[in-house]
């Protein structure tokens, strides 16, 4: 049987994938894509493109 995973995403806008049978760990959301692990890992790679956290694009772009 193949497993189903969930693309997700933390507040820092970083991602993984997720087997879809389990509960989010807390502090990820499901993103909206989900399929085999291969399928989803391919979304990733096309989705996240800056793999810098959320926090040090923001303190870079305010020139912290």
């Amino acid at each position: 049987m193949d497993r189903t995973y969930l693309v997700v995403v933390n507040d820092e806008e970083q991602y993984s994938i997720w087997d879809a049978d389990r509960d989010l760990p807390a502090g990820w959301r499901g993103e909206g894509f989900r399929g085999p692990e291969a399928d989803c890992l391919a979304h990733i790679e096309q989705i996240w493109t800056d793999m810098r956290p959320l926090s040090l694009r923001r303190a870079m772009a305010s020139g912290a």
